[in-house]
């Protein structure tokens, strides 16, 4: 049996990565802070319905010691470094704690691998906000870095220390540059979810509008159960290699709200509302992907359209909303 360690298991790509290597037979153990223990209704409520099958160590990214000794218990078989302070806006307000903790611990883990576990395989997210101020339309694996925030600048120091391991020390490690995903798990501090959320509580009376910066801004949405599979797919590879994870197709924020809305049979244009606070101080236009890499070299392609992922969002929070109130 396979063993899995999982950074991150407690997030949305977390808990669905681990659905998917229990479905597949792995044995899966999970880093988690400690204080998740001591809050489980809230920081755990993504993999209560797997909490009894899974193994969930104590741990922190910040420590190498905590990870090493985590790393010898395990002895994993594949690696999932997926944990970071992932929300951009976030990284804008806090960029220290923000740098600190994705380059820290994504080295830490590397380290921590190639030490006592460098037959395993690792895999490491990045992620579109690397491209940033994009120099070309699509973007591919081969297309150049211009991150503008700290967070994009913190996966592309992710990136370049995941290559620089697997090139100086032959290890079977890369990374998989994720476009957005998003779910039903996603946070509420992230747009898509702040978008179906506010939906939901209009639709059914608890809130009347929705603050939100730039409707023009573009992006490029699939589903998170289909970007994890897309995870698993890379560490069953013969070499390690990097690859573009998207639908290739790019859609305005404004455009979100209309589809959303319209699964409520509502008019975004009398609810949603443009706050200045909300813009980024450094904008990123349009993220548009290009994974042929992917499609060709991991038969992957994504199975849940824009369409079907809005509509399992919106109406996700409404019934979540109904039991609230």
């Amino acid at each position: 049996m396979k063993k899995a360690l999982i950074s991150g298991i407690t997030g949305q790509d977390g808990s669905y990565l681990a659905e998917l290597l229990l479905e597949k037979g792995y044995e899966v153990h999970g880093i988690i802070r400690r204080v998740a223990l001591e809050d489980p209704g809230n920081r755990l409520s993504r993999i209560e319905h797997i909490k009894d099958r899974i193994n969930l160590i104590p741990g922190s990214l910040e420590s190498y010691p905590s990870l090493y000794k985590i790393f010898s218990q395990v002895k994993p078989d594949e690696i999932y470094h997926l944990a970071a302070q992932s929300y951009v806006s976030y990284s804008f307000e806090d960029e220290f704690s923000t740098l600190n903790t994705n380059i820290n611990g994504t080295h830490f883990m590397l380290s921590a691998y190639k030490d006592i576990s460098p037959g395993a395989k690792f895999y490491f997210a990045a992620s579109s906000e690397m491209f940033g101020k994009v120099h070309e339309v699509p973007q591919n694996e081969d297309t150049p870095f211009h991150p503008r925030s700290s967070y994009g600048i913190s996966k592309v120091a992710g990136f370049d220390l995941t290559r620089n391991y697997r090139e100086a020390y032959g290890l079977f490690a890369l990374s998989g540059i994720l476009y957005n995903h998003e779910s039903e798990r996603r946070g509420f501090e992230f747009v898509t979810r702040k978008i179906s959320s506010h939906v939901a509580m209009i639709k059914l009376g608890i809130k009347d509008k929705l603050e939100l910066g730039n409707l023009d801004a573009k992006r490029d949405w699939g589903h998170s159960r289909d970007y994890v599979r897309a995870m698993w797919l890379m560490l069953q590879q013969d070499k390690p290699d990097d690859y573009v994870v998207c639908s290739g197709e790019a859609h305005t924020v404004r455009e979100f709200c209309e589809k959303a809305f319209a699964v409520a049979g509502l008019d975004y244009r009398k609810y949603v509302v443009t706050n200045p606070d909300f813009f980024r101080p450094s904008e990123v236009d349009i993220l548009l992907g290009d994974s042929t890499k992917a499609r060709n070299t991991l038969k992957w392609k994504p199975e849940i359209s824009l369409d079907q992922l809005v509509t399992m969002m919106v109406e996700s929070d409404i019934e979540l909303y109904r039991k609230r109130h």
